[in-house]
């Protein structure tokens, strides 16, 4: 419970909590991202988005609690405009890589995916528009590329702050691959249907997306801005869904 302190006045005054450390705040960023990461891959539809949130306004607050600011974050006001320059070109750069990919022959069996085979029209779009921007991309690019990266930067600088967010944010993706390999045919031509298998194509996917998240890193400390990574990360899983839809 937060004491009070008195003014010149007699006047008492609620003291503020004591800030805690950049590593003690770490800590706590990855305690919350490990619960997180069960909830989110237990729960979905409203309550997924409402997780999502409300875990992305946690991890602001941690940061804040250790006296962070929303430039730490990449969130900073005068930053915004250029982020999302940044993040408009991305998109239309992954837009034309996924239109290239499926109409040529060679690459179309790359996009195509069992789990769209029941998917509808409108089950994408709620995806692409609603699910993706806020259940995937907003509380991943605020926890790892915001916050995580935020923290470690201010004490070591934006090689450390790279490596801790890209590895965490690999190892963050080991549950949604557990059945990679049978959801994606060319996936599955690589590693086969048996445990070993099963592995590997989590262990890739790991591999995957903690280089992933170097990329993401990058843009964020070119740009100055959460937007970028941002704009980049809805539109590869966003034109994912729209791309493995229309290959049924």
């Amino acid at each position: 419970m937060a004491r009070s302190t008195a003014d010149d006045t007699g006047r008492r005054h609620p003291r503020l909590p004591r800030r805690i450390g950049t590593w003690p705040a770490v800590g706590v960023t990855v305690a919350v991202l490990a619960a997180a990461n069960l909830a989110l891959n237990r729960w979905t539809g409203p309550w997924g988005l409402v997780t999502a949130v409300v875990v992305s306004g946690l991890l602001l607050g941690v940061l804040r609690w250790a006296g962070g600011t929303l430039a730490d974050a990449g969130l900073a006001r005068g930053t915004l405009a250029r982020g999302a320059r940044w993040a408009l070109v991305l998109i239309g750069l992954v837009g034309f890589v996924y239109l290239a990919g499926a109409l040529l022959p060679a690459t179309r069996g790359l996009f195509e995916d069992r789990r769209y085979e029941a998917m509808d029209g409108g089950e994408v779009m709620l995806r692409v528009f609603v699910l993706v921007p806020v259940g995937t991309v907003l509380v991943e690019e605020i926890a790892f590329r915001g916050v995580l990266y935020g923290l470690v930067h201010r004490a070591r600088g934006a090689v450390p702050a790279t490596v801790v967010s890209s590895l965490l944010f690999g190892l963050w993706h080991v549950l949604p691959s557990l059945h990679l390999a049978a959801a994606k045919p060319a996936v599955n031509s690589v590693v086969g249907d048996s445990g070993l298998g099963a592995v590997l194509a989590v262990l890739g996917a790991v591999l995957f997306t903690a280089a992933a998240g170097v990329l993401f890193c990058e843009l964020r400390r070119r740009s100055g801005s959460l937007l970028a990574p941002m704009g980049l990360h809805w539109a590869v899983n966003a034109f994912g869904y729209l791309v493995g839809y229309l290959l049924r």
